[in-house]
């Protein structure tokens, strides 16, 4: 049992760090695009706050797995 739950949280570890790369870089380029495009700010906002919506959710999958591990322990 304990394999099994080790190799799930590492899975979701690797799909949470996954989320996390890909908003950075879509948050790069989509701020470096904005600036040299000339995008308005209210295009630029939009863009953050997907981004933020991205981190959000990869801290929520990271906390999930903290929760497994703790639940595992006791």
């Amino acid at each position: 049992m304990g394999d099994d739950s080790d190799r799930k949280r590492a899975e979701a570890g690797k799909r949470a760090a996954k989320v996390l790369i890909a908003t950075g870089l879509f948050w790069i380029v989509t701020t470096y695009l904005g600036s040299h495009l000339g995008w308005p700010q209210r295009t630029r906002a939009l863009f953050d706050l997907i981004a933020l919506a991205g981190f959000g959710w990869a801290l929520w999958m990271t906390y999930g797995i903290w929760r497994s591990r703790q639940n595992d322990k006791g």
